[in-house]
Protein backbone atom coordinates (compact mmCIF):
# COMPACT_ATOMS: atom_id res chain seq x y z
CA UNK A 1 0.00 0.00 0.00
CA UNK A 2 1.15 3.64 -0.61
CA UNK A 3 2.25 5.27 2.33
CA UNK A 4 -0.34 8.16 4.14
CA UNK A 5 2.33 10.64 3.63
CA UNK A 6 3.16 10.17 -0.14
CA UNK A 7 -1.85 10.28 -0.23
CA UNK A 8 -1.53 13.39 0.99
CA UNK A 9 1.21 14.96 -0.85
CA UNK A 10 0.00 13.78 -3.84
CA UNK A 11 -3.53 15.10 -2.99
CA UNK A 12 -1.73 19.03 -1.95
CA UNK A 13 -0.01 18.71 -5.33
CA UNK A 14 -3.55 18.28 -7.30
CA UNK A 15 -4.92 21.23 -5.58
CA UNK A 16 -5.49 24.30 -7.91
CA UNK A 17 -3.28 27.20 -7.74
CA UNK A 18 -4.65 30.84 -6.75
CA UNK A 19 -5.98 32.57 -8.45
CA UNK A 20 -2.95 34.46 -10.71
CA UNK A 21 -2.45 38.03 -11.47
CA UNK A 22 -2.71 38.15 -15.48
CA UNK A 23 -6.22 36.39 -14.32
CA UNK A 24 -7.11 39.11 -12.17
CA UNK A 25 -6.56 41.57 -14.98
CA UNK A 26 -8.17 39.98 -17.22
CA UNK A 27 -11.36 39.58 -15.19
CA UNK A 28 -11.41 42.88 -14.40
CA UNK A 29 -10.79 44.45 -17.95
CA UNK A 30 -13.57 42.35 -19.58
CA UNK A 31 -15.84 43.29 -16.67
CA UNK A 32 -14.55 47.06 -17.31
CA UNK A 33 -15.24 46.67 -20.91
CA UNK A 34 -18.52 45.34 -20.46
CA UNK A 35 -19.23 48.66 -18.27
CA UNK A 36 -17.64 50.34 -20.36
CA UNK A 37 -19.79 49.05 -23.30
CA UNK A 38 -23.27 49.47 -21.86
CA UNK A 39 -22.15 53.19 -19.99
CA UNK A 40 -21.73 54.41 -23.71
CA UNK A 41 -24.67 52.49 -24.83
CA UNK A 42 -27.07 54.84 -22.63
CA UNK A 43 -24.62 57.19 -23.23
CA UNK A 44 -25.88 57.08 -26.71
CA UNK A 45 -29.56 56.69 -26.74
CA UNK A 46 -29.76 59.78 -24.09
CA UNK A 47 -27.83 61.91 -26.91
CA UNK A 48 -30.05 60.26 -29.87
CA UNK A 49 -33.56 60.68 -27.17
CA UNK A 50 -32.06 64.43 -26.67
CA UNK A 51 -31.30 64.69 -30.28
CA UNK A 52 -34.78 63.84 -31.34
CA UNK A 53 -36.52 65.76 -28.85
CA UNK A 54 -34.63 69.06 -30.30
CA UNK A 55 -35.48 68.32 -33.38
CA UNK A 56 -39.12 67.68 -32.96
CA UNK A 57 -39.25 70.91 -31.05
CA UNK A 58 -37.54 72.29 -33.57
CA UNK A 59 -39.83 71.60 -36.30
CA UNK A 60 -42.92 72.47 -34.45
CA UNK A 61 -41.36 75.54 -33.12
CA UNK A 62 -40.43 76.56 -36.83
CA UNK A 63 -43.78 75.63 -38.25
CA UNK A 64 -45.55 77.43 -35.35
CA UNK A 65 -43.61 80.74 -35.82
CA UNK A 66 -44.05 80.48 -40.11
CA UNK A 67 -48.02 80.03 -39.81
CA UNK A 68 -48.27 82.40 -36.98
CA UNK A 69 -46.39 85.06 -39.61
CA UNK A 70 -48.56 84.03 -42.51
CA UNK A 71 -52.07 84.13 -40.70
CA UNK A 72 -50.35 87.86 -39.59
CA UNK A 73 -49.88 88.32 -43.44
CA UNK A 74 -53.11 87.28 -45.05
CA UNK A 75 -55.37 89.40 -41.96
CA UNK A 76 -52.81 92.49 -42.77
CA UNK A 77 -53.91 91.92 -46.35
CA UNK A 78 -57.60 91.76 -45.61
CA UNK A 79 -57.39 94.27 -42.80
CA UNK A 80 -55.43 96.45 -45.95
CA UNK A 81 -58.17 96.50 -48.26
CA UNK A 82 -60.97 97.27 -45.65
CA UNK A 83 -59.04 100.13 -44.74
CA UNK A 84 -58.40 101.11 -48.52
CA UNK A 85 -61.94 100.94 -49.28
CA UNK A 86 -62.93 103.26 -46.51
CA UNK A 87 -60.21 105.62 -47.33
CA UNK A 88 -61.18 106.19 -50.99
CA UNK A 89 -64.99 105.94 -49.91
CA UNK A 90 -64.50 108.41 -46.71
CA UNK A 91 -65.47 112.36 -47.59
CA UNK A 92 -64.34 113.32 -44.12
CA UNK A 93 -61.05 114.02 -44.60
CA UNK A 94 -60.49 113.50 -40.79
CA UNK A 95 -61.75 110.58 -41.04
CA UNK A 96 -59.94 109.40 -44.37
CA UNK A 97 -56.98 110.36 -42.50
CA UNK A 98 -57.61 107.80 -39.74
CA UNK A 99 -57.98 105.15 -41.85
CA UNK A 100 -54.18 105.87 -43.83
CA UNK A 101 -53.01 105.99 -40.37
CA UNK A 102 -54.59 102.18 -40.01
CA UNK A 103 -52.96 101.12 -43.14
CA UNK A 104 -49.76 102.37 -42.75
CA UNK A 105 -49.86 100.40 -38.98
CA UNK A 106 -51.08 97.32 -40.85
CA UNK A 107 -48.17 97.73 -43.33
CA UNK A 108 -45.80 97.75 -40.54
CA UNK A 109 -47.29 94.78 -38.69
CA UNK A 110 -46.98 93.18 -42.48
CA UNK A 111 -43.46 94.03 -42.49
CA UNK A 112 -42.44 92.59 -39.44
CA UNK A 113 -44.15 88.90 -40.35
CA UNK A 114 -42.01 89.25 -43.51
CA UNK A 115 -39.43 89.31 -41.54
CA UNK A 116 -39.72 86.90 -38.94
CA UNK A 117 -40.75 84.47 -41.67
CA UNK A 118 -37.66 85.28 -43.57
CA UNK A 119 -35.58 84.69 -40.27
CA UNK A 120 -37.02 81.34 -40.51
CA UNK A 121 -35.99 80.12 -43.64
CA UNK A 122 -33.87 77.08 -44.89
CA UNK A 123 -31.82 76.83 -47.72
CA UNK A 124 -33.48 76.24 -50.39
CA UNK A 125 -36.86 77.98 -49.40
CA UNK A 126 -36.39 81.21 -50.37
CA UNK A 127 -38.11 81.58 -53.77
CA UNK A 128 -41.89 81.16 -52.55
CA UNK A 129 -41.25 83.38 -49.90
CA UNK A 130 -39.32 85.98 -52.30
CA UNK A 131 -42.10 85.54 -55.39
CA UNK A 132 -44.49 86.42 -51.80
CA UNK A 133 -42.60 89.64 -51.57
CA UNK A 134 -42.30 90.45 -54.81
CA UNK A 135 -46.55 90.47 -54.56
CA UNK A 136 -46.44 92.10 -51.65
CA UNK A 137 -44.38 94.87 -53.00
CA UNK A 138 -45.90 95.72 -55.82
CA UNK A 139 -49.26 95.69 -53.64
CA UNK A 140 -48.13 98.47 -51.67
CA UNK A 141 -46.74 99.97 -54.68
CA UNK A 142 -50.26 100.00 -56.51
CA UNK A 143 -51.49 101.48 -53.05
CA UNK A 144 -49.24 104.58 -53.00
CA UNK A 145 -50.89 106.93 -55.50
CA UNK A 146 -54.76 106.88 -54.24
CA UNK A 147 -52.81 108.92 -50.93
CA UNK A 148 -52.34 111.53 -53.56
CA UNK A 149 -55.69 111.81 -55.14
CA UNK A 150 -58.16 114.53 -54.58
CA UNK A 151 -61.88 114.23 -53.16
CA UNK A 152 -62.72 114.18 -56.93
CA UNK A 153 -60.82 111.71 -58.27
CA UNK A 154 -61.51 109.42 -55.21
CA UNK A 155 -64.76 109.74 -56.40
CA UNK A 156 -64.48 108.99 -59.76
CA UNK A 157 -61.32 106.58 -59.82
CA UNK A 158 -61.96 104.53 -56.70
CA UNK A 159 -64.59 102.19 -57.85
CA UNK A 160 -62.06 101.38 -60.50
CA UNK A 161 -58.94 100.85 -58.40
CA UNK A 162 -60.69 98.46 -55.82
CA UNK A 163 -62.63 96.20 -58.77
CA UNK A 164 -59.60 96.27 -61.21
CA UNK A 165 -56.44 96.81 -58.86
CA UNK A 166 -56.48 95.80 -55.27
CA UNK A 167 -58.89 93.27 -55.23
CA UNK A 168 -57.06 91.14 -57.88
CA UNK A 169 -53.46 91.93 -56.48
CA UNK A 170 -54.64 91.08 -53.17
CA UNK A 171 -56.39 88.11 -54.26
CA UNK A 172 -53.33 86.57 -56.05
CA UNK A 173 -51.38 87.81 -52.94
CA UNK A 174 -53.11 85.66 -50.54
CA UNK A 175 -53.03 82.36 -53.08
CA UNK A 176 -49.00 82.94 -52.81
CA UNK A 177 -49.72 82.94 -49.19
CA UNK A 178 -51.58 80.28 -49.44
CA UNK A 179 -49.06 78.10 -51.21
CA UNK A 180 -46.28 78.83 -49.00
CA UNK A 181 -48.41 77.48 -45.97
CA UNK A 182 -48.87 74.63 -48.21
CA UNK A 183 -45.07 74.50 -48.74
CA UNK A 184 -45.12 74.79 -44.54
CA UNK A 185 -46.64 71.80 -44.39
CA UNK A 186 -44.96 69.79 -46.20
CA UNK A 187 -41.88 71.15 -44.69
CA UNK A 188 -43.30 69.91 -41.27
CA UNK A 189 -43.88 66.22 -42.97
CA UNK A 190 -40.33 66.63 -44.46
CA UNK A 191 -39.33 67.10 -40.70
CA UNK A 192 -41.20 63.94 -39.54
CA UNK A 193 -39.75 61.88 -41.72
CA UNK A 194 -36.04 63.26 -40.76
CA UNK A 195 -37.05 62.22 -37.28
CA UNK A 196 -38.12 59.05 -38.28
CA UNK A 197 -35.17 58.53 -39.88
CA UNK A 198 -32.98 59.77 -37.04
CA UNK A 199 -34.79 57.54 -34.69
CA UNK A 200 -34.43 54.76 -37.22
CA UNK A 201 -30.78 55.30 -36.99
CA UNK A 202 -31.10 55.58 -33.22
CA UNK A 203 -33.04 52.29 -33.16
CA UNK A 204 -30.50 50.42 -35.35
CA UNK A 205 -27.05 51.84 -33.28
CA UNK A 206 -28.51 50.54 -30.12
CA UNK A 207 -29.47 47.11 -31.58
CA UNK A 208 -26.32 46.86 -32.42
CA UNK A 209 -24.82 48.28 -29.07
CA UNK A 210 -27.08 45.53 -26.76
CA UNK A 211 -26.11 42.83 -29.27
CA UNK A 212 -22.44 43.93 -28.73
CA UNK A 213 -23.00 44.10 -25.43
CA UNK A 214 -25.07 40.94 -25.03
CA UNK A 215 -22.41 38.75 -26.78
CA UNK A 216 -19.82 40.21 -24.84
CA UNK A 217 -21.66 39.52 -21.75
CA UNK A 218 -22.32 36.02 -22.94
CA UNK A 219 -18.60 35.61 -23.46
CA UNK A 220 -17.72 36.87 -20.01
CA UNK A 221 -19.93 34.61 -18.48
CA UNK A 222 -19.08 31.60 -20.22
CA UNK A 223 -15.47 32.12 -18.98
CA UNK A 224 -16.45 33.66 -15.38
CA UNK A 225 -19.15 30.40 -14.73
CA UNK A 226 -16.07 27.79 -15.89
CA UNK A 227 -13.76 29.63 -13.72
CA UNK A 228 -15.90 29.83 -11.14
CA UNK A 229 -16.51 26.20 -11.14
CA UNK A 230 -12.76 25.46 -11.47
CA UNK A 231 -12.64 27.76 -8.25
CA UNK A 232 -15.51 25.91 -7.13
CA UNK A 233 -13.76 22.55 -7.28
CA UNK A 234 -10.59 23.81 -5.70
CA UNK A 235 -12.65 24.79 -2.84
CA UNK A 236 -14.44 21.78 -2.54
CA UNK A 237 -10.77 19.93 -2.53
CA UNK A 238 -9.28 22.36 -0.01
CA UNK A 239 -12.05 21.90 2.28
CA UNK A 240 -11.61 17.93 1.87
CA UNK A 241 -8.20 18.04 2.76
CA UNK A 242 -8.75 20.96 5.36
CA UNK A 243 -11.35 18.42 6.81
CA UNK A 244 -8.91 14.96 6.23
CA UNK A 245 -6.22 17.31 8.15
CA UNK A 246 -8.50 18.17 10.65
CA UNK A 247 -9.27 14.41 11.14
CA UNK A 248 -5.70 13.57 11.60
CA UNK A 249 -4.98 16.08 14.05
CA UNK A 250 -8.14 15.03 16.21
CA UNK A 251 -6.53 11.11 16.07
CA UNK A 252 -3.37 12.34 16.73
CA UNK A 253 -4.73 14.39 19.58
CA UNK A 254 -6.59 11.25 20.90
CA UNK A 255 -3.57 9.19 20.60
CA UNK A 256 -1.54 11.72 22.42
CA UNK A 257 -4.37 11.61 25.22
CA UNK A 258 -3.80 7.63 25.25
CA UNK A 259 -0.72 8.04 25.76
CA UNK A 260 -0.89 10.23 27.90
CA UNK A 261 -2.85 8.50 30.48
CA UNK A 262 -1.13 5.36 29.60
CA UNK A 263 2.28 7.21 30.84
CA UNK A 264 0.14 8.51 33.57
CA UNK A 265 -0.55 4.84 34.69
CA UNK A 266 2.65 3.69 34.34
CA UNK A 267 4.60 6.32 36.53
CA UNK A 268 1.76 6.01 38.95
CA UNK A 269 2.00 2.63 39.04
CA UNK A 270 5.88 2.72 39.18
CA UNK A 271 5.76 5.91 42.11
CA UNK A 272 3.33 3.28 44.04
CA UNK A 273 5.11 -0.23 43.44
CA UNK A 274 9.17 0.89 43.33
CA UNK A 275 9.18 3.89 45.11
CA UNK A 276 6.49 3.48 47.28
CA UNK A 277 7.68 -0.10 48.72
CA UNK A 278 11.07 1.53 48.58
CA UNK A 279 10.05 3.96 51.11
CA UNK A 280 8.21 1.66 53.23
CA UNK A 281 11.13 -0.79 53.18
CA UNK A 282 13.23 2.35 54.37
CA UNK A 283 10.75 2.94 57.39
CA UNK A 284 10.59 -0.76 58.71
CA UNK A 285 14.69 -0.48 58.06
CA UNK A 286 14.52 2.81 60.40
CA UNK A 287 11.79 1.20 62.64
CA UNK A 288 14.20 -1.59 63.37
CA UNK A 289 17.29 0.77 63.96
CA UNK A 290 14.97 2.55 66.46
CA UNK A 291 14.54 -0.62 68.14
CA UNK A 292 18.00 -1.64 68.03
CA UNK A 293 19.91 1.35 68.63
CA UNK A 294 21.20 2.40 72.12
CA UNK A 295 20.00 4.86 74.19
CA UNK A 296 21.76 7.99 72.62
CA UNK A 297 19.39 10.82 72.35
CA UNK A 298 21.39 12.19 69.83
CA UNK A 299 21.27 9.34 67.30
CA UNK A 300 17.46 8.51 68.25
CA UNK A 301 17.10 12.22 67.13
CA UNK A 302 18.66 11.38 64.05
CA UNK A 303 16.64 8.60 63.45
CA UNK A 304 13.81 10.09 64.22
CA UNK A 305 14.50 13.06 61.85
CA UNK A 306 15.16 10.57 59.02
CA UNK A 307 11.82 8.69 60.29
CA UNK A 308 9.78 11.84 59.43
CA UNK A 309 11.38 12.89 56.68
CA UNK A 310 10.88 9.34 55.17
CA UNK A 311 7.19 9.18 55.74
CA UNK A 312 6.50 12.56 54.50
CA UNK A 313 8.20 11.28 51.24
CA UNK A 314 5.98 8.38 51.35
CA UNK A 315 2.89 10.83 51.41
CA UNK A 316 4.04 12.84 48.45
CA UNK A 317 4.27 10.45 46.66
CA UNK A 318 1.48 8.58 47.39
CA UNK A 319 -0.07 12.05 46.47
CA UNK A 320 1.67 12.40 43.13
CA UNK A 321 0.23 8.70 41.99
CA UNK A 322 -2.78 9.01 42.90
CA UNK A 323 -2.97 12.97 40.97
CA UNK A 324 -1.29 10.94 37.95
CA UNK A 325 -3.90 8.01 38.07
CA UNK A 326 -5.73 7.14 40.72
CA UNK A 327 -5.28 3.70 41.89
CA UNK A 328 -9.39 3.61 43.01
CA UNK A 329 -10.78 5.11 39.54
CA UNK A 330 -9.24 1.53 37.99
CA UNK A 331 -10.40 -0.56 41.31
CA UNK A 332 -13.42 1.09 42.93
CA UNK A 333 -14.81 3.19 39.80
CA UNK A 334 -15.67 6.22 38.96
CA UNK A 335 -17.78 7.38 41.52
CA UNK A 336 -15.15 6.59 44.63
CA UNK A 337 -12.44 8.47 42.48
CA UNK A 338 -14.76 11.82 42.42
CA UNK A 339 -15.12 11.69 45.85
CA UNK A 340 -11.67 11.15 46.47
CA UNK A 341 -10.76 14.24 44.28
CA UNK A 342 -13.34 16.17 46.35
CA UNK A 343 -12.46 15.55 49.62
CA UNK A 344 -8.50 16.50 48.41
CA UNK A 345 -9.35 19.65 46.85
CA UNK A 346 -11.51 20.32 49.65
CA UNK A 347 -8.43 19.98 52.04
CA UNK A 348 -5.88 21.89 50.18
CA UNK A 349 -7.94 24.76 49.11
CA UNK A 350 -10.66 24.84 51.98
CA UNK A 351 -13.80 24.48 49.05
CA UNK A 352 -16.74 22.93 49.84
CA UNK A 353 -17.30 20.68 47.25
CA UNK A 354 -20.47 18.25 46.63
CA UNK A 355 -20.09 14.98 44.84
CA UNK A 356 -24.00 14.06 43.57
CA UNK A 357 -23.20 10.31 41.41
CA UNK A 358 -25.49 8.11 42.89
CA UNK A 359 -27.20 6.32 39.69
CA UNK A 360 -23.94 6.27 37.47
CA UNK A 361 -22.89 2.71 36.99
CA UNK A 362 -19.51 1.03 38.15
CA UNK A 363 -18.51 -0.45 34.96
CA UNK A 364 -18.45 2.57 32.68
CA UNK A 365 -16.05 2.09 29.63
CA UNK A 366 -12.53 2.52 30.47
CA UNK A 367 -12.54 6.24 27.99
CA UNK A 368 -15.55 7.38 29.78
CA UNK A 369 -14.49 7.21 33.22
CA UNK A 370 -10.94 8.78 32.19
CA UNK A 371 -12.50 11.76 30.30
CA UNK A 372 -15.13 12.52 33.21
CA UNK A 373 -12.49 12.23 35.84
CA UNK A 374 -10.30 14.59 33.90
CA UNK A 375 -13.00 17.23 33.22
CA UNK A 376 -13.98 16.96 36.79
CA UNK A 377 -9.78 17.42 37.61
CA UNK A 378 -9.56 20.43 35.20
CA UNK A 379 -12.54 22.42 35.97
CA UNK A 380 -11.77 21.92 39.97
CA UNK A 381 -8.18 23.22 39.21
CA UNK A 382 -10.22 25.92 37.85
CA UNK A 383 -12.42 26.78 40.24
CA UNK A 384 -9.55 27.23 43.33
CA UNK A 385 -7.06 28.62 40.81
CA UNK A 386 -9.20 31.40 38.84
CA UNK A 387 -12.64 31.76 40.01
CA UNK A 388 -12.26 31.77 43.63
CA UNK A 389 -15.30 30.08 44.49
CA UNK A 390 -16.41 29.17 48.03
CA UNK A 391 -18.20 26.38 47.01
CA UNK A 392 -18.86 23.77 44.26
CA UNK A 393 -21.20 21.01 43.29
CA UNK A 394 -20.25 18.08 40.85
CA UNK A 395 -23.34 16.33 39.93
CA UNK A 396 -22.96 13.28 37.50
CA UNK A 397 -26.30 11.17 36.33
CA UNK A 398 -26.85 8.31 33.49
CA UNK A 399 -29.15 7.72 31.05
CA UNK A 400 -29.58 4.85 29.01
CA UNK A 401 -27.95 6.05 26.43
CA UNK A 402 -25.79 8.92 27.52
CA UNK A 403 -24.21 10.06 30.92
CA UNK A 404 -24.24 13.81 32.09
CA UNK A 405 -21.83 15.68 33.98
CA UNK A 406 -22.38 19.39 35.58
CA UNK A 407 -20.04 21.10 37.13
CA UNK A 408 -21.30 24.86 39.05
CA UNK A 409 -19.58 26.97 41.08
CA UNK A 410 -20.14 30.46 42.50
CA UNK A 411 -16.98 32.01 41.80
CA UNK A 412 -16.01 35.39 40.09
CA UNK A 413 -17.10 34.07 36.49
CA UNK A 414 -15.65 35.40 33.24
CA UNK A 415 -16.46 36.22 29.62
CA UNK A 416 -17.10 32.66 28.38
CA UNK A 417 -17.56 33.87 24.81
CA UNK A 418 -13.75 35.57 24.12
CA UNK A 419 -11.87 33.99 27.20
CA UNK A 420 -10.64 30.06 26.81
CA UNK A 421 -7.53 28.99 28.02
CA UNK A 422 -5.93 25.56 27.00
CA UNK A 423 -7.50 24.14 30.05
CA UNK A 424 -11.01 24.64 28.81
CA UNK A 425 -10.15 23.74 25.39
CA UNK A 426 -8.37 20.17 26.34
CA UNK A 427 -11.60 19.41 27.70
CA UNK A 428 -13.92 20.28 25.23
CA UNK A 429 -11.25 17.87 22.93
CA UNK A 430 -11.85 14.98 25.28
CA UNK A 431 -15.50 15.09 24.91
CA UNK A 432 -15.58 15.69 21.06
CA UNK A 433 -13.59 12.80 20.67
CA UNK A 434 -16.11 10.78 22.62
CA UNK A 435 -18.90 12.46 20.29
CA UNK A 436 -20.52 13.88 23.29
CA UNK A 437 -21.21 18.00 23.55
CA UNK A 438 -19.61 20.65 25.69
CA UNK A 439 -21.17 23.42 27.24
CA UNK A 440 -19.79 26.16 29.00
CA UNK A 441 -22.22 29.30 30.59
CA UNK A 442 -20.39 31.65 32.39
CA UNK A 443 -21.22 35.63 33.35
CA UNK A 444 -18.76 38.04 35.15
CA UNK A 445 -19.69 37.83 38.79
CA UNK A 446 -22.42 35.27 38.45
CA UNK A 447 -20.39 32.24 38.13
CA UNK A 448 -19.52 29.51 35.76
CA UNK A 449 -21.48 26.27 34.91
CA UNK A 450 -20.16 23.16 32.97
CA UNK A 451 -22.02 20.96 31.29
CA UNK A 452 -20.64 17.60 29.29
CA UNK A 453 -23.15 15.27 27.70
CA UNK A 454 -21.17 11.94 26.46
CA UNK A 455 -22.81 9.04 24.12
CA UNK A 456 -22.55 5.40 25.21
CA UNK A 457 -21.69 2.85 22.72
CA UNK A 458 -24.25 0.06 21.86
CA UNK A 459 -21.57 -1.98 23.67
CA UNK A 460 -20.78 -0.21 26.19
CA UNK A 461 -24.95 0.27 26.85
CA UNK A 462 -25.48 -3.51 26.83
CA UNK A 463 -22.22 -4.08 29.28
CA UNK A 464 -23.69 -1.81 31.51
CA UNK A 465 -27.57 -3.40 31.61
Amino acid sequence: MEPEETKDAVVFKRSAQPLQWGAQVVLLASFGGMLGLMLFAGIDSLRALRQVQLRNAQIRQTFLLRNRALEEIRSALYQSGTFTRDYLLERDAVRAETYRASLQKVRGEMDAALVRYSQSLDAGEEAPFQALEARISDYWKVLDPIFHWDAKEKLTRSDAFLHEELFPRRATTLEIADRIGAVNEQELNNGAERLKEIFERFRYRLGLMLALTLGFGALLAVATTRRILHLARDADLRYRQAAHAQAKLKELSARLVEAQEQERRAISRELHDEVGQSLSALLMELGNLWAVAPGDAELRGHVESIRSLAESSVNVVRNMALLLRPSMLDDLGLVPALQWQAREISKRTGMAVTVDAESVADDLPEEHKTCIYRVVQEALHNCARHACARSVRIQVFQESERIHLSVSDDGQGFDSTHTRGLGLLGMEERVTHLGGRFHLQSEPGRGTRLRIEIPLAPRAVEAIA
